[in-house]
């Protein structure tokens, strides 16, 4: 094999190990068979959401164990394979198959920095246009679509719970959850404020135009979060459903707004059939939100103490650049594609990875500023 292929295997091969340490193949298997014996259970459908619960954590850790012994059983071929291929002087399908396996176990690699109290939950995705008018409402528009675009690709389901249309073209806000495993800590790292520059399709005269659109992703509410909410607390405005135009889709008064009087947010959800299924649904994304302002709190709560450091995302994440020139650049990590139809169609993967990789980085700074202060104190004098 060429020296530079010999690099690339050698250096997988220590990647794909620090992973399965991580991972665990044996404590997976170990709990795959404690879940395969409740599944077994006559009795377990009696609590449905329990059942569901063990169903899901069964699947998860299945599919864990078969994504680890693929990728294994991948490296451990590509030996033989670039044997086989320079035999026949064509390694042009071994090169490809390298380069899918690195990004691969690269993939893989960054699930395992997913470590927060909240990463392994689903996420609850808000958008909402900004500066820029009628184009940041299509802007808005593109937003969502492309983040469905790319939960479609990676087999991810989503239920969208509220969309405010906007009069000309595109929306005011949406509300939307990403079903999966893992879907807040990755999509996390979308929240905040993308900019789009390009010739705007609504200007009679052509002109370029900057619009924005503001990214929420807050992780879905369980039951052992202990949000409280009193019924006086919530206000509680119950209206018809619409569509674009203002069309009526609904002839009941089904669609729901619910209002947090001590803080002021505002939840919508038109999406389900009755009334009583947007409360529910609209509930929910209440106490995401509550949830994470919890959070935000008590991580200023750290701040203050010494772990220093900015933990919003600040203004302006993300630029989509289409004229004058192609280009998609993150503002934290400067990962850039120079193809912008590609990312708003959903191919997202190396911005996540990126931003996922930089927010690890940013969290291991964070500590060590508090070590480095915690061991200052200690040396002086009382």
């Amino acid at each position: 094999m060429r020296p530079e292929v010999t690099a690339r295997l050698k250096q997988l091969e220590t990647t794909l190990t620090t992973i399965e340490k991580v991972m665990d193949p044996e404590a997976l298997a170990a709990r795959i068979r404690e879940l395969e014996a409740q599944a077994g259970d006559p009795s377990l459908w009696d609590d449905p959401a329990h059942a569901q619960q063990v169903t899901s954590e069964l699947s998860a850790a299945q599919a864990k164990v078969r994504k680890l012994e693929s990728l294994r059983g991948r490296l451990e071929d590509m030996p033989v394979m670039y044997e086989l291929a320079e035999e026949e002087g064509d390694t042009s399908l071994a090169d490809d198959e390298l380069d899918s396996l690195e990004s691969a176990i690269e993939s893989l690699e960054v699930t395992t920095m997913l470590s927060g109290e909240y990463d392994p939950r689903e996420a609850v995705i808000n958008i909402r246009s900004g500066a820029g008018g009628v184009d940041a409402a299509d802007w808005a528009e593109m937003l969502m679509r492309m983040y469905t675009r790319w939960a479609e690709k990676h087999g991810h389901k989503v239920d969208v719970y509220d969309i405010s249309y906007a009069e000309e073209a595109g929306i005011k806000s949406a509300t939307f959850v990403v079903h999966g495993e893992y879907m807040y800590g990755q999509l996390s790292v979308e929240q905040g404020a993308h900019r789009l520059v390009r010739i705007s399709p609504f200007d009679n005269q052509g002109r370029r135009q900057t619009s924005f659109a503001e990214v929420e992703v807050l992780p879905v509410v369980e039951q052992t979060d202990h949000i409280d909410i009193p019924d006086n607390d919530v206000r509680v405005d119950v209206y018809r459903s619409s569509g674009p135009g203002g069309q009526s889709v609904n002839t009941t008064d089904s669609a729901v707004r619910l209002t947090h009087i001590p803080t002021g947010i505002v939840v919508t959800c038109q999406n389900e059939k009755s009334q009583i299924q947007n409360k529910a649904s609209a509930m929910r994304v209440l106490q995401a939100k509550l949830l994470e302002r919890k959070r935000q709190e008590e991580q200023a709560e750290l701040d203050a103490l010494g772990a220093g450091g900015n933990a919003s995302w600040g203004n302006q994440m993300r630029s989509y650049v289409l004229h004058p020139y192609q280009m998609v650049k993150d503002l934290r990590t400067n990962f850039e594609v120079g193809d912008p139809s590609k990312v708003l169609d959903g191919d997202i993967d190396g911005f996540l990875e990126s931003g996922i990789r930089w927010r690890m980085q940013q969290q291991e700074d964070k500590a060590q500023v508090h070590t480095d202060r915690a061991e200052l104190n200690a040396k002086r004098p009382n």
